[in-house]
């Protein structure tokens, strides 16, 4: 068990190399895709967003919704939900307790 562990510990820092190295390209494509969809939006993305409600509620008003198929009403009620889970994440952190308020 001790040869064991020795063994483990001497080859640490090799191991941890090889896992730096595997790390790098997959953390290069993790900072290309977040400067892109964590970013804020800009001015010009406001009257695109206003145009998305717009179509959402024409889509309710007139029935399209129901032309959906399966696989893009399952992809929007997913979104939707994200979006549900991060408010409620929101509130947690925001009230710093999982349970009500603390007053």
């Amino acid at each position: 068990m001790a040869k064991a562990v020795s063994n483990l510990v001497s080859r640490a820092p090799e191991m941890a190399g090889l896992m730096l190295q595997n790390a790098k390209p997959k953390f290069a494509v993790f900072l290309k895709y977040a400067k892109v969809e964590l970013a804020p939006p800009t001015p010009g993305d406001i009257p695109k967003a206003l145009g998305g409600i717009r179509n959402t509620l024409s889509s309710f008003r007139t029935g399209r919704y129901k032309q959906l198929t399966v696989k893009e009403a399952t992809l929007n009620t997913l979104v939707a939900a994200e979006v549900g889970f991060w408010f409620f994440v929101g509130e947690c952190i925001g009230r710093r307790h999982l349970v009500g308020y603390k007053v």
